[in-house]
Parts: structure tokens; sequence; C-alpha cells
């Protein structure tokens, strides 16, 4: 019995694929991403070092007004108009949504009726309608369809300058949250609702229990934007005199001529009010996302 040696390998004439170990790696090169990156951060340095060393945005004057007693209950103004008008609007839209799915087609032709005009006005048209209902109509009367009234109301009473909001961004908000709630529940797969139907479960159960928790995670994303756009279009009630968040801050301003100031303070408002709801949004989301998260 003899041993030889393996005669040695050369690498030269190795065939290409058999052999790794040596191969030399060289990272990817992003030239152009990293000038953007640096070009990023030195418009980021410079826009931050000028709100802290140019005088002419006041943070004293900031400071002092960002916490003041009257700023407060604005914003607590702006908040009631979001919540109000969300609640509304969407509760509202949830009706009009089921009204365009429903099979009759004069339930379908209100509801796309309903949804087309309140699109196509626009939201201050809208709000100034509502804020001068008492000149067009003196009393609500409550009775028998084109037949004597049995209550009665004087609408100069009845509807207030924020009641008049409320009402104005609540039916404004509905067209949109109709739409976005009945893309949410078109984008369910329809078979689940035939074996939903195929096992006897009863029509209200279905929507309850397998159409509405699957359709949320296509709502929440476009109902979320519209709430926030809700949140930040409140300022436009400031035509009404509401004493919401932006309407007292021109009321500040218009006495006192600090005008940049001010409307900082608006916006610090806005930002840390938008991001709060963002992460409301984010929790909520994940809720509706379990055993279906990527």
């Amino acid at each position: 019995m003899s041993l030889t040696a393996d005669p040695p390998v050369d690498k030269a004439t190795t065939p290409p694929g058999d052999d790794y170990g040596d191969l030399k790696v060289v990272p990817v090169r992003h030239p152009l991403r990293w000038a953007a990156v640096a070009a990023t951060a030195v418009l980021i340095a410079q826009f931050a070092h000028g709100l802290v060393t140019n005088p002419a945005w006041e943070w004293e004057v900031f400071a002092e007004f960002f916490t003041a007693d009257v700023i407060l209950k604005a914003v607590w103004v702006t908040l009631q108009l979001t919540f109000y008008g969300t609640a509304i609007g969407f509760a509202l839209g949830i009706v009009l949504a089921f009204m365009r799915l429903s099979a009759s087609p004069f339930l379908k032709s209100v509801a796309f009726g309903y949804i087309w005009a309140f699109r196509s006005i626009p939201l201050i048209v809208q709000l100034l309608f509502w804020f001068n209902l008492a000149y067009l109509y003196k009393e609500v009367r409550f009775g028998i369809p084109f037949g004597p009234g049995f209550l009665s109301f004087d609408t100069m009473g009845l509807v207030g300058a924020m009641s008049a909001a409320v009402l104005g961004l609540a039916l404004h908000q509905a067209a949109y949250a109709a739409e976005i709630v009945r893309a949410g529940v078109l984008a369910v797969d329809g078979g689940q609702l035939e074996a939903a139907a195929a096992l006897g479960i009863p029509k209200l159960r279905q929507v309850r229990r397998i159409v509405l928790p699957q359709a949320m995670r296509s709502i929440l994303p476009n109902a979320a934007n519209e709430i926030i756009s809700l949140f930040k279009g409140t300022s436009i009630v400031s035509v009404m005199a509401i004493g919401e968040l932006f309407y007292q801050v021109q009321v500040i301003y218009g006495r006192n001529g600090r005008v940049v100031p001010l409307l900082m303070v608006a916006t610090v408002w806005y930002i840390l009010l938008t991001s709060a709801l963002s992460v409301l949004q984010h929790y909520v989301e994940r809720h509706f996302s379990k055993g279906a998260a990527r």
C-alpha cells in the first residue's frame, strides 16, 4: 500500500464558481446619496440656526402666549369642533356608505346626490349658509308632512355660531367619510359574505363581525387623514368669529402687532396635536391589523 499526495491545484485554472474564499468583496459606493445627505443636513442646520438666532421670531413673545389662558381655551374649542365634526360626520358617513351599497336604486341615488353636492360646494360656503339659516327659515316646525305642525323652534336661537360650525363641518365630513367607508367595505372579499350567508349568519352580524373588522384595515389610514385635515380645517370657522385657535391668534396679533410669534404659537399647537393624533392612529391600526400584519 502506498500513499500519494494529491497534485497541487492551480487556482488560475480552477473553473469559476468553485471557490469563493479568495474573492475580494467591494462595497457598493453611493456618492450621490452621500452628497444629498450632506446637502440636506446643511440646509436643516442652517434653518435651525436661523430659528435660534434670528430675533424676528421673538421667542420670548411665543413663550408668553403659548400657554396663555385664552390660547388654551381656544385649543379646547378646536378640539371640540374636531371631535363633534368627526363623530357626527363618520356616523352619517357610515349610513351613506351602506345606502350606496344597498340594492335600492332610490337609496343609492339619494346617497350619491348628497355626496356629490357636499363635495362640490366649498366648505366655507356651507358654513356661511348654516350660519345664516335664520335668514332662510325663520322657524323649524315638526308635524304632519305638508300639513299642520305641532312643535316649532325659532332658528335664531336654535342654530348659533358654534352649532352652525359643528353642523357644517359634520355634514361636509360625512360626504368624504361615506366614500372612505364604502371603499373599505368593497375591499373585503365577497366570498366571505357568501360563506357567511351559507352558514345562516344574519346580515347585521355579517357586517359587524366579518365585514367591518376587515374593512377597518383599509378605512383607518384614509379616515385618519380626514380627521387630521378636519382638525386643521377648523381654522376656517374663524370667518364666523368662533374663538378657536386661529381666530384667537388673529385677535391677539391684531392688538399687539406681534404677527410672527403668534402664528408660531398656532403652528406649534397644530403640530403637537396632529402628532398626538398620528400616534393614536398608529396604535388603532396596529390593533386592527392583528393576524394580518406583514
